[in-house]
């Protein structure tokens, strides 16, 4: 009788451990992507959808960054995180930037996209939503992957006199990068960005959600990268140990072109022999 007993228990509890096991692998995303399936499925499988979330997040970042731009003149708890903070961001800055950034996106992203959107079939939505774990290893891959191909590149535009003067010299126009100077750079390094931010995702196999949100965490970062701040709150004070560069990395680049080339992590630099000395006594502190 008490065996049995035991073995009934013992049953029981593994029944309860499979169902535990079921419900930690199931997706957690899962009912935030079958509402975005069944209500918007037309516009998550349009080809321009990734274009317009691109474009429309830029946008909403610089907006936001340059609104603190113009507070930070006359509010001191603003200015005090400006890494220049004697150095104002003024309209000539603005206008000028901004100017280039539209023609790039009305003469070459806007007819890339229109062809794109005429040529491409539908995107497949899978009607399973990434795991968690898969959804954040995702995203870490392609941003890893990206910080070693745009080192690379960044290194060889610098290394070769007729590439830097003919396609990343207009990037360092301004040595006090402020956001809208992210995308103040020739067509030909916003295209080959984007091939690599597009191209990523799907070298690694990723689910599209994944693949959207890192577009979206690209852009964010690479903004932040560009944006003159540095807060407490920025994700170069987050993460430990200085293998973060953020602003403050991105910034010295701009000051010391023959520096810091990695876009995000700082591992690249130190390997390569190209990490500023400020910059690691800085993130020493």
């Amino acid at each position: 009788m008490a065996s049995s007993r035991a073995l009934a228990c013992y049953h029981q509890l593994i029944q309860m451990a499979n169902i535990t096991l079921c419900t930690l692998e199931e997706p957690l995303l899962q009912p935030f992507w079958d509402y975005l399936h069944t209500n918007y499925q037309d516009t998550l499988r349009s080809p321009l959808f990734p274009v317009i979330i691109s474009v429309s997040t830029y946008f909403i970042l610089v907006a936001l960054y340059t609104v603190l731009d113009f507070l930070a003149q006359k509010w001191h708890c603003i200015n005090k995180y400006r890494i220049h903070p004697e150095k104002p961001v003024t309209w000539k800055k603005i206008w000028r930037t901004l100017g280039l950034t539209t023609y790039n996106h009305l003469v070459f992203i806007f007819p890339a996209s229109v062809c794109q959107w005429y040529w491409r079939p539908p995107t497949p939505l899978p009607k399973e939503a990434p795991s968690l774990s898969q959804f954040m290893f995702g995203i870490l891959a392609c941003t890893i992957l990206f910080d070693f191909q745009y080192y690379l590149w960044h290194i060889l535009h610098h290394k070769i006199k007729w590439l830097y003067s003919n396609f990343h010299a207009i990037h360092h126009e301004f040595s006090e990068p402020f956001s809208l100077a992210t995308q103040y750079q020739s067509a030909w390094e916003l295209i080959s960005v984007g091939f690599w931010v597009t191209a990523n995702p799907i070298l690694l196999h990723c689910h599209c959600l994944t693949a959207w949100v890192f577009m979206m965490f690209s852009i964010w970062i690479s903004t932040e990268d560009h944006c003159g701040y540095d807060f407490p709150w920025s994700l170069h004070n987050l993460v430990p140990f200085g293998l973060w560069g953020g602003a403050l990395k991105h910034d010295l680049h701009h000051q010391k072109p023959t520096t810091n080339f990695a876009p995000f992590f700082s591992h690249w630099d130190w390997l390569g022999g190209t990490s500023s000395d400020a910059f690691t006594a800085k993130s020493k502190k």
